[in-house]
């Protein structure tokens, strides 16, 4: 993994987007193409290596890719405060409906969830105060129980300590870039917000699965 500039950059949505797929477009340094930000509960896939970037505290981003088809993507989410946590729980059921619309996507495009890899960040330890959990801690470990529970294959990790992290994926090559930052209130905020979200709106039934 390589280091990776923070840029400050407007993006634009595109409105005929489909729900939960990032449409944030913007400008990145070091880029020749638009970059996509994917933002807390939202997933991106492709075929190009279109930058997709994501900036993580507590969150964490899985990057999954085949690369006999060259197709991958990103997703970013974050388990709710209490309940269990582990694949099977009622929190661990927002990681798997997370991981589950990734896969399905990249599916659509010509993946075999046999053949996919992964490479996982995030999962800091910043939302301090907030619960007597480890929010991060949490979520780390959800990741990789759903990862091992599903076969798929962890090419590498940059999880857990204390900072967050911009991460940048690209997809049709699988490199991918990252930079720990500062702790930023606004940042944790937005997580605790997006955690109060998934309180109060509830995963709703099943995902269809390819």
């Amino acid at each position: 993994m390589t280091s990776l500039p923070v840029v400050d950059a407007p993006f634009k949505k595109d409105p005929s987007a489909p729900f939960g797929f990032a449409s944030f477009r913007y400008t990145e340094r070091g880029f020749d193409t638009q970059a996509v930000k994917v933002l807390p509960g939202e997933f991106y896939a492709d075929s190009k290596d279109t930058p997709i970037v994501t900036i993580l505290g507590s969150c964490v981003a899985v990057c999954l890719r085949d690369a006999a088809v060259q197709v991958g993507g990103m997703n970013h989410f974050l388990l709710p405060d209490g309940g269990e946590s582990g694949i099977a729980g009622t929190a661990g059921r927002y990681g798997v409906n997370a991981m589950e619309m990734l896969i399905n996507e990249l599916v659509k495009r010509g993946a075999q969830r046999s053949r996919l890899e992964a490479k996982i960040f995030g999962g800091g330890h910043v939302m301090k105060n907030f619960t007597s959990l480890n929010v991060g801690q949490r979520n780390a470990e959800f990741t990789k129980e759903f990862l091992n529970t599903e076969g798929i294959r962890l090419l590498s990790e940059d999880l857990l300590d204390v900072h967050p992290r911009k991460v940048c994926f690209l997809p049709k090559s699988g490199r991918a870039f990252v930079k720990k930052l500062a702790v930023d209130e606004s940042l944790v905020m937005q997580e605790k917000q997006y955690q109060s979200r998934l309180v109060e709106k509830p995963v709703a039934g099943d995902i269809e699965l390819f």
